[in-house]
Order: C-alpha cells, then structure tokens, then sequence
C-alpha cells in the first residue's frame, strides 16, 4: 500500500502557537484560544486583515513552528502502516518563503528540521524517509506529484485538493477534519487519526 499525508495541519498542529503569536501581536483579546481556522476568519473579518494573517501564517510556519505539535493519534497511525509495510510519503504545498515575512526563513527547511526534531525520520525504525518529502509550489503541482506517486490513499484537511479535477481516480481521498465536515463525492471524513487508522486498514 501507498499511503500519502499532507503536512500542514494534518500531520503538524499549530493551534496553540497561532493562538499564542496573535496574543502576543495584540491581534485578539488576552486569553484567546481557538483553533488555526476560528483565528483566520476572526482575523479576516477585520480592515488589514489579510495581511495581518499572512505575517503571522510567515512567522508560525517558519521561526514558530518548534512550538508546534504533533496531532494525537499520529504516531501510532504510522506504526500501523509500518506493520503494513505500507509506503508513506508527505505532499505538501507548501511555498519556499511565506508571504508578508521580512525574515525570509526558508519555510521548506523549518518544516524538515520540525520533522526530524519530532522523531519522525532519522531513526532505524521510521516510517517516514527524507527522500518521501515533497513540498510543491502550488496546489496544481501537490497534485501533479500524488498523480505521480501512483497513492492508493491521501489524506489532508483541505476538501479543495480533493475537488480538483485532475485528483488522480486511482487514489482513495480521505478528510482529516474536526469536527467532521460532510461527506461529498468520494471522499470520507475523519475527525481524528484513531478514525483515519480505522478507515484505512479497517481496524
């Protein structure tokens, strides 16, 4: 089996660090928590806005993310493709530099140092390899690369990939999303990796 994970929120959670840089930019209230996605909109809603989220999104994705997580349940998803035997590879868009960054942190290099920090490659018994990562510049080529890699599963937070037209036929497209969003067209919708393990291998 080949299995392919997206990479921002969905294999890495940055919640918490979002909440925390908005707090510290003054950008909401003291005491704000909420998830990536409420802190976007509330954001979004306001005059600048836009670009207030992009600089934050530059720094979170970039400088910030060693305060990053990983999601529950992951670790032991992989341990379960790697009793499997199954091929794991990250596909991910994922832009060199973020927009609105005066630092210019190589956002690629930031995501592989997190991915090696938190114990998900380098070890003998890894299920994920360096040489199975690929950050592509835009959504057209993520899905170019997932065409390519002949997946027999994916699995991502974001419906858009899944509604591309030229999402390959062959490969079985899984929602990771909380609260689960509706199912439509051929993708089912998970709302934690315990619910992604059961979906793929049925356990």
């Amino acid at each position: 089996m080949r299995i392919g994970i997206d990479f921002d929120n969905t294999i890495i959670c940055y919640d918490e660090v979002f909440a925390a840089a908005a707090r510290q930019r003054g950008l909401v209230p003291d005491g704000w928590t909420s998830l990536k996605s409420q802190l976007r909109d509330y954001l979004r809603a306001k005059p600048g806005g836009e670009l207030a989220w992009q600089s934050l999104q530059g720094w979170v994705y970039g400088k910030g993310i060693g305060n990053a997580t990983i999601f529950p349940g992951l670790l032991d998803f992989l341990a379960a493709c790697r009793r499997a035997c199954a091929d794991v590879y990250i596909v991910s868009h994922k832009t060199r530099y973020g927009h609105q960054d005066p630092d210019r942190t190589d956002l690629r290099i930031a995501a592989r140092d997190w991915i090696r920090g938190a114990g998900l490659i380098g070890a003998a018994d890894s299920t994920l390899h360096l040489d199975r990562i690929y950050f592509e510049d835009t959504l057209a080529a993520k899905i170019d690369r997932l065409a390519s890699l002949d997946l027999d599963v994916f699995i991502d937070d974001l419906i858009e990939v899944f509604e591309q037209p030229h999402f390959p036929q062959q490969t079985r497209p899984i929602l990771f999303a909380s609260p689960p969003a509706a199912s439509h067209g051929r993708y089912r919708s998970t709302p934690t990796w315990a619910a992604v393990q059961r979906e793929v291998f049925a356990t």
